[in-house]
């Protein structure tokens, strides 16, 4: 676990802080769940181990009432119901996982339910702002404005999350079939298709722009950064906020946003809910039928085509 940052862990007891790590590494090695998901289970395991260092209770003797408890606690600190809900599915994980290892007998979470959380739609950008954004490298022939008009173009047209876009690599970039292959959410391969425009400003950035950023160097990744490694998650946000500043857009909304005007976009035009499923590679049909919520059009459409008086 030395490629993580380190957390504050002062005043956690010990063998509790040894069982963290121990759970982290079983995700990451065992599970293939990505650095970030590792990441996000151990702050929420270490933030209740530090309340309960607090409290001058065993963090791993804990009992139903000492979990009402804490997440009492998150409550009355203002967190959202959905941090809430997330530290107490990260806690939920970690006792299954003590209690399957034989560390304890109960598992203190079980029969806790969390708080509703409140139903938010995903934010998705106009048509206009869309294509001021996908403007505003569009006419740049710089290395790094080549890339940035490639990636902008490739996230829109294939709707990837931040991570599978850093992690593009060469071999999974097919320019002759207008498809890239990704590794989404637990190491899951799948590939998606591409538009032509996409595919390019994808064939310019390779041609034009790629060689002067790798600086002879090399690398297996796609999208590079000035000093030639691998362009990470945190600079591909820089980069769209920077282009959301350039288009004159709405600074609030992220490059998630872009993955959701993707998926809404397809079902506006008539796509069917399995493949766009499969294009963003979720793991329940349950997940991607969000996006029928914000397509009114599509609804009032598919109404007209099928109700007896539509």
């Amino acid at each position: 676990m030395a490629a993580f940052e380190e957390e504050r862990i002062e005043h956690i007891d010990g063998r509790f802080v040894a069982f963290v790590d121990a759970f982290a590494d079983m995700l990451l090695l065992q599970r293939n769940a990505s650095p970030h998901t590792v990441r996000a289970y151990k702050s929420d395991l270490l933030d209740y181990g530090r309340w309960a260092a607090r409290c001058g209770m065993d963090p791993l003797r804990a009992e139903h009432r000492d979990m009402r408890r804490y997440l009492a606690g998150i409550d009355s600190a203002g967190l959202s119901r959905k941090t809430a809900n997330r530290r107490l599915s990260s806690l939920r994980t970690f006792f299954r996982w003590l209690v399957a290892e034989g560390v304890v007998s109960i598992d203190p979470v079980a029969s806790i339910q969390g708080p509703k959380a409140a139903k938010t739609l995903p934010r998705t950008m106009t048509d206009a702002d869309m294509s001021r954004l996908l403007r505003v490298y569009a006419d740049a022939d710089d290395p790094v404005s080549l890339r940035n008009q490639a990636l902008l173009e490739l996230l829109y047209a294939c709707g990837l999350r931040v991570s599978e876009a850093a992690d593009l690599t060469l071999e999974g970039m097919d320019l002759a079939r207008c498809q890239v292959k990704v590794r989404g959410k637990g190491d899951k391969e799948r590939i998606v298709p591409m538009h032509e425009q996409a595919r390019a400003a994808l064939a310019r950035y390779c041609a034009q722009g790629r060689a002067k950023l790798l600086r002879g160097g090399e690398s297996r990744f796609v999208f590079l950064s000035a000093r030639g490694g691998r362009m990470s998650e945190d600079a591909i946000r820089t980069m769209f906020k920077e282009a959301l500043a350039l288009a004159g857009v709405d600074a609030g909304l992220s490059p998630h946003a872009v993955r959701h005007t993707f998926a809404t976009d397809l079902l506006e035009g008539g796509a069917d809910l399995r493949s766009v499923q499969e294009m963003l590679g979720h793991a329940s049909l349950s997940t991607t039928q969000i996006y029928t919520h914000v397509s009114p059009s599509r609804l009032k459409s598919e109404h007209h085509r099928a109700h007896p008086r539509g």
